[in-house]
């Protein structure tokens, strides 16, 4: 079979069985009507026969073909009533094999009965009300029918309802694993979307971190420069022209720094982004003297032995000591001197940036705010802790703590 026709014969096939679970009744129905004519054709047949033939054609009692109607007709409910169809097949199967012609096939109803109360229900009730029919039905034909006991019209009603409650039970547990599949499918694909949206998430605030970092503190840098060469324009050009020198190198840093990090937003066949190294505290003394060329007066002491960090520590411990001194620079005043220690204690480093001036750090500029929430976020991604407030008598005060061992956040934890 070639593809288009395979591809043709499963489409039609899709159709009709989107068909039928749309029409539940008439299926029902249809299966009654088969089922009606099987056991009519059935009736007319004799195995034994005569003459030394096999089997014969005889003629059906009319008590037989009203029993087969009766129950053909319950299985149209069959998925409604399973239980209450059983009853009325079983009931008149049991007719059939005391009254009857015990060669009538009645019993198919009661066959396909239970093979619907077995796929629609669970195994416990199959037993309860298989195990019954079963041997009702079997003990019926054999103590009160006309055959012996030991006909194989009586095993055959044994082996055929014990047989539809095994095919119906094995239907029913098959229904359960392909459900249980799916909701197993759904449930990890929903769990990859959530990856997926949290990693975003965690992206995004990466980079907003980066990006207000960057910009708070070269930005501040030249408004800062911007400012001392507009007094100083007229009176000392020299020390003007120094002033915008300074300004251009800020402007010139903070547009490498941004392209680095817009940079990760690159498609794959988009140009390669630059691959300078992220900075860390080994670019500690460049941003103090850019600071202190601003005016700043700061104090640097460190302890920790120049020991190497890991790069995503390295990284936090630069952002955290900018975003302070970028602060102290825009809310503690002019005059404001400022201190910072780096010092390795065991397993962990510690950070301060303290400052004397009168302002208070943590109050946010107009549209901004954001700093000390990327200051703790970074440090909560990385395990460690942020302590941030104003010093008795007068300035601020930040210190995180930062672990020099990393340690992969679970999904599940909390920023």
């Amino acid at each position: 079979m070639d593809p288009a026709t395979h591809t043709a014969v499963n489409s039609t096939l899709d159709r009709a069985r989107c068909r039928m679970k749309a029409h539940p009744l008439a299926l029902d129905a249809a299966l009654a009507a088969v089922v009606l004519v099987c056991m009519v054709a059935g009736s007319f047949v004799d195995p034994r026969g005569q003459h030394g033939v096999s089997w014969a054609v005889r003629r059906p009692e009319a008590l037989s073909l009203v029993l087969m109607t009766l129950g053909a007709a319950a299985l149209v409910l069959r998925r409604r009533a399973p239980r209450t169809v059983l009853a009325v097949t079983g009931g008149v199967s049991l007719v059939e094999c005391v009254t009857g012609d015990p060669r009538s096939p009645v019993a198919m109803s009661a066959v396909v009965a239970l093979f619907t109360v077995a796929a629609a229900t669970d195994r416990t009730t199959t037993w309860r009300l298989g195990l019954p029919t079963m041997s009702l039905l079997t003990g019926a034909a054999m103590l009160a029918g006309p055959l012996p006991w030991y006909a194989q019209e009586n095993l055959a009603i044994f082996a055929w309802t014990g047989m539809a409650a095994a095919g119906g039970d094995a239907v029913r547990s098959r229904r359960a694993f392909v459900r249980a599949m799916r909701e197993r499918a759904e449930r990890a694909e929903r769990t990859r979307e959530e990856e997926a949206r949290r990693r975003v998430a965690e992206e995004r605030l990466r980079i907003a971190r980066d990006l207000h970092d960057v910009v708070a503190h070269h930005i501040a840098l030249v408004n800062v420069q911007a400012g001392v060469a507009a007094h100083v324009m007229d009176k000392r050009p020299d020390q003007a022209k120094e002033a915008l020198a300074h300004v251009r190198e800020a402007g010139r840093s903070a547009l490498d720094e941004l392209r680095a990090t817009v940079g990760l937003l690159r498609q794959s066949d988009d140009p390669e982004a630059p691959t300078e190294p992220a900075p860390g505290l080994d670019r500690l003394d460049e941003l103090v003297g850019t600071l202190r060329s601003a005016g700043l007066h700061i104090e640097v002491a460190r302890a920790d032995g120049a020991t190497p960090l890991p790069a995503a520590v390295d990284l936090a411990a630069f952002r955290i000591v900018q975003e302070a001194l970028t602060n102290v620079r825009k809310h503690a005043g002019a005059d404001a001197r400022a201190e910072i220690s780096v010092v390795r204690v065991g397993p962990h480093v510690e950070i301060t940036v303290l400052d004397d001036g009168a302002g208070g750090g943590d109050a946010p500029a107009p549209g901004g705010g954001h700093g000390l929430l990327g200051m703790r976020e970074r440090v909560t991604a990385l395990g460690g802790a942020l302590t941030t407030g104003p010093r008795y008598g007068g300035g601020f005060r930040v210190h995180a703590i930062l672990p020099v061992t990393t340690r992969t956040r679970a999904p599940g934890d909390a920023a």
